[in-house]
């Protein structure tokens, strides 16, 4: 059964950044959340193996499969390289995803994070891509797909090798399209001329187009002024011919109305738009930033407990107004009661699953300088 992109949702709902109140996900927010999201008529949800420690797919089920009937709604979740060391792991993983998320099925089921070196390389070695297609064969599987972080040569010689694959989700957004090191536009390209049907995740860089620099979103607000610098990032994603579905992370209520808001009456962007992103784009980049998307892969394994994603928006703030001292404010904040920026003992571990593949020990040397003396 092929997918037939006109009849997806185009808004998704990312479950990785859900609010939490105690160190738990805020079944309750979710809800709510949930609940708006369904009503406007959007029905996929986006999960994966390590979200929330684990906790997301159990939020899917709590929010979603047990308050909803089973075919009113997408699911998709990831089996993660890191986690599998025999074959046997496979469907291990599997069957406790089934058993989180209370359901039979996935209906969109991906390899996570596909990309150059170790990644691939387990699932190639323990024949992930021949037993996705078994698992589809039996019905637990609708759609077979991976997530994408690779190189646009890798991305080639995965589809050649695998036809089967069905959709691919790749990170896409105005600021990543020419990045060197993420290369969206040429991810996109290659897939579009496939007709292969493309998912995006981070439109808005895990927040960083949402919270623009005042001076930057004024060349939005010249335009239109009720419209948030988040509306813009995910217009000019849903403008592309050949995407299915935008995932949006979103953890608050604000950002779910907001984001149904965009998505209600849709506009793709204009001519003239489209020429005022590329100069927000070009402003953006004429200050370079840390392009951390808070994934947060990097923090479960920290053995100093360092929050690097939230210590990296303390930098990212200092290098666009080095004279605001919110900036080091906020480090006081996110350092409380966990580790500092000068606590990195250069184990390496945070590089070795970072999607972005950042220096990230030479940045929070950086960090430390900047805020630690």
């Amino acid at each position: 059964m092929s997918i037939d992109i006109a009849k997806m949702p185009k808004l998704g709902f990312g479950l990785m950044r859900l609010p939490e109140k105690d160190g738990e996900v805020d079944h309750a927010r979710v809800n709510d959340m949930v609940d708006a999201y369904m009503k406007a008529g959007l029905n996929y949800f986006d999960t994966a193996y390590v979200y929330h420690g684990g906790r997301s797919e159990v939020a899917a089920k709590k929010c979603i499969v047990e308050r909803y009937p089973r075919d009113s709604f997408y699911i998709a979740t990831k089996l993660p390289a890191w986690s599998l060391h025999s074959p046997e792991d496979r469907d291990r993983i599997f069957n406790e995803q089934c058993e989180r998320a209370g359901v039979d099925y996935f209906d969109f089921y991906l390899l996570h994070s596909l990309e150059d070196g170790n990644n691939y390389d387990t699932y190639e070695r323990l024949d992930c891509f021949n037993w996705g297609i078994q698992k589809k064969a039996e019905g637990k599987i609708r759609h077979f797909g991976f997530s994408f972080h690779g190189t646009p040569e890798l991305l080639v010689q995965v589809l050649d090798k695998h036809p089967e694959i069905e959709f691919v989700q790749i990170q896409l957004n105005y600021l990543d399209w020419e990045n060197p090191v993420i290369q969206s536009g040429s991810l996109y390209e290659i897939l579009h001329e496939r007709n292969i049907p493309i998912i995006v995740m981070e439109p808005v860089k895990g927040g960083t187009l949402a919270n623009l620099d005042p001076d930057i979103e004024a060349k939005f607000k010249a335009v239109r002024p009720e419209a948030s610098a988040a509306s813009w990032a995910l217009r000019y994603v849903a403008s592309l011919d050949g995407v299915m579905t935008i995932l949006s992370g979103m953890s608050t209520e604000e950002q779910m109305a907001d984001n149904l808001n965009t998505f209600g009456d849709f506009e793709p962007l204009s001519d003239a738009e489209q020429a005022v992103v590329r100069d927000v784009r070009d402003t953006i980049l004429d200050t370079p930033l840390i392009g951390c998307t808070s994934c947060r892969y990097c923090v479960d394994g920290c053995p100093m407990s360092i929050k690097i994603p939230d210590i990296f928006r303390c930098v990212n703030s200092l290098r666009l107004n080095p004279e605001d001292w919110r900036a080091k404010n906020y480090y006081g904040n996110v350092t409380n009661g966990a580790g500092k920026a000068a606590d990195c003992i250069q184990c390496g571990q945070c590089e070795g699953v970072c999607p972005q593949h950042l220096e990230i020990i030479t940045l929070l040397q950086e960090a430390s300088e900047a805020f630690d003396k």
